[in-house]
């Protein structure tokens, strides 16, 4: 983002961040957040909100740290691996995979595309959660989850693989979507 923070770009009149944890709110389960310490706009821009913030302090390392917070505040539980940088998941598509974890719980549920294309958000089920403590690097889960045979949940259009990680990109979304 050449400086800027994709995380705080305004969406809806807020930060992207603030609006996607809204969204995980509405599902009215417990909410966690990784964040690096140094991340202090980003933790205001969830102020008020019932989430828990869990500190990620090897954060440079890559996505595999934050999986590995998430993890262990997980405490057991399934947990619902949302990228904040994907605007167009709304509280819609996470209950509709939050519905598919509850048929499936043994299950990894996988949001895609509508024409089937795996995407995010990715519901792991409980049972993987050791082998979320045990990522390295900026991989993500994709090496754990392979041969899963993840259930799919297709959302709407291309709700499930839109990420915006680029000045451009996030030009390009604005113009397509006036947002």
């Amino acid at each position: 983002m050449r400086g800027g923070d994709k995380l705080l770009e305004p969406v809806a009149g807020m930060p992207l961040l603030r609006r996607q944890a809204l969204a995980a709110v509405a599902q009215g389960l417990r909410v966690l957040v990784t964040l690096a310490p140094d991340q202090l706009l980003r933790a205001q821009a969830l102020a008020g909100l019932a989430v828990d913030i869990v500190p990620v302090p090897e954060a440079a390392e890559g996505l595999a740290a934050s999986l590995r917070a998430g993890a262990a505040a997980a405490q057991g539980a399934a947990l619902l691996v949302m990228l904040a940088d994907m605007p167009e998941i709304g509280a819609e598509d996470l209950a509709a995979v939050i519905a598919a974890h509850r048929a499936a719980p043994g299950a990894v549920i996988r949001a895609a595309g509508v024409e089937g294309t795996p995407g995010h958000p990715v519901l792991v089920p409980a049972r993987m959660l050791a082998g979320l403590a045990e990522l390295q690097g900026d991989g993500g889960a994709r090496d754990l989850l392979r041969g899963e045979g993840a259930v799919l949940v297709p959302l709407p259009g291309r709700r499930a693989l839109t990420d915006l990680d680029t000045p451009e990109d996030w030009a390009a979304w604005r113009a397509k979507t006036g947002l």
